[in-house]
């Protein structure tokens, strides 16, 4: 009898044993970075029309695909201090982040700026005040006790850059508002609802203006002319392409080579330049990023505390 008791045992141990060898093995087959279980996470911040984002994610999805051996989802969140979040919890994977959200997500979480975007051969942008063309304000130190819509309190372009330059000539807003956006900030000054605006900006390219106000040329064919730049800041760093830190290498040169090589055709220029509003990509490391920092140093900010 117990020699009949034992064998039942050492059968149902056995048995356990098979199961969590089992388990074992599908958790990592499911755990394998890549796989169609767990598809390399690719992150895109709500920088322009969430329709134009949701058209073209399939366009990087599918060339990424075909040409390397993973295998990606592609997700919008909403803000993109949700995406340097995902980074902290082996969400987010590869991610297109703004300057700021850059240092964020390397000063938190160690995330590694591999890739910088060009516009027009260009690797700095600037940040520009906008104001409607028939405003009476001709310089920043007009922009005393107005109201200007910002983009974003983490945005480079949309809120440090011209934060610096107002405080670079000690010009105190009455009133300041988010837009989130920086279309929507283009589209309140157009409206007249604020004095004033800050976007990114980029100069002309063969006649055509490249700054915030191309994103509403569509709804606002005169935009150029009811809107003009009423200064400009200094430059920095355009917004980089960032790898979260414990990826395998292989895989992250395999993708970097990738983006590099999607770029150069025809429907790759399409898609960036309707994403990001790009034109090529370079490579660029964490350094690149330090004069963001000291643009918040000169903010006597920490990234941390510009969290919502």
């Amino acid at each position: 009898m117990k020699n009949c008791e034992y064998k039942i045992n050492h059968f149902i141990f056995l048995a356990l044993v098979f199961v969590a060898f089992a388990l074992s093995a599908c958790t990592s087959q499911k755990a394998e970075l890549g796989s169609e279980k767990n598809p390399v996470k690719l992150y895109f911040i709500p920088s322009v029309d969430s329709k134009v984002l949701d058209a073209n994610a399939s366009v990087f999805k599918a060339y990424l695909e075909s040409h390397t051996p993973y295998k990606f989802d592609v997700q919008i969140p909403a803000s993109y201090v949700a995406v340097v979040e995902a980074f902290g919890t082996k969400k987010a994977d590869v991610a297109a982040l703004n300057s700021f959200g850059y240092i964020l997500a390397h000063e938190k979480y160690g995330a590694e700026a591999r890739m910088t975007v060009l516009r027009h051969g260009s690797s700095t942008y600037q940040s520009q005040f906008i104001v409607r063309s028939d405003s009476s304000l001709k310089s920043v130190k007009d922009l005393e006790g107005k109201k200007i819509a910002f983009v974003d309190s983490a945005s480079a372009s949309g809120y440090l850059l011209p934060m610096k330059t107002l405080n670079d000539q000690n010009v105190k807003p009455k009133e300041v508002m988010f837009a989130m956006r920086h279309d929507n900030v283009v589209i309140k000054v157009y409206m007249g609802e604020v004095d004033a605006g800050a976007t990114y900006y980029s100069p002309p390219e063969n006649g055509r203006i490249e700054d915030a106000r191309r994103l509403v040329l569509t709804q606002y064919p005169d935009v150029e002319k009811k809107v003009r730049i009423l200064s400009l800041s200094s430059a920095i760093p355009n917004d980089p392409v960032v790898f979260r830190k414990d990826m395998p290498e292989e895989m992250k040169t395999k993708i970097v080579n990738c983006f590099l090589e999607f770029v150069k055709t025809s429907e790759g220029k399409r898609a960036f330049d309707d994403v990001f509003g790009a034109t090529d990509l370079k490579l660029a490391t964490d350094q690149d990023y330090d004069s963001v920092r000291q643009i918040l140093s000169s903010l006597g900010k920490q990234a941390n505390e510009m969290i919502k």
